[in-house]
């Protein structure tokens, strides 16, 4: 992918974040319940996280966002430096069927229709059979 792609797939991808409160707005989603004892409620204001990354997987886009523990623990350096994630730390990761946007010069790949998320909390003792990660996908 070349440079001013991935650049323009970051922008998209960023306003589509921005975006996914509204996509779901249709249903309450901080109703929404996940196997694992999860909920999406837990994860309220992660249209407002930092973007850690962008990928394409399995033919969706996907933005991975996190929230201020997370970011914290990515700025010292976790997990490169040996250190665990911290409980508290939150991410989640929003997919979305990708579409040429015909109208913007070169055609570039944007987020079309949202297609689900997915989020982890790190909690020790919640989840001590799991390595202290708890995940959930919510399908749209």
């Amino acid at each position: 992918m070349t440079r001013s792609k991935l650049i323009s797939l970051s922008i998209s991808a960023s306003i589509a974040v921005l975006a996914a409160g509204v996509a779901i707005s249709s249903q309450d989603k901080y109703a929404l319940q996940v196997p694992n004892g999860l909920s999406f409620s837990e994860f309220r204001g992660c249209e407002d996280w930092p973007v850690i990354a962008i990928s394409d997987n399995e033919g969706k886009l996907a933005v991975t966002v996190g929230n201020p523990a997370m970011i914290d623990a990515y700025k010292e350096g976790v997990p490169g430096n040996g250190k665990p994630f911290p409980d508290g730390a939150k991410m989640a990761k929003v997919h979305w069927i990708p579409k040429k946007q015909e109208t913007y010069p070169g055609q570039p790949t944007v987020p079309g229709i949202q297609h689900d998320v997915d989020f982890m909390v790190k909690d020790s003792k919640r989840f001590a059979d799991s390595g202290g990660w708890g995940w959930g996908r919510v399908r749209l």
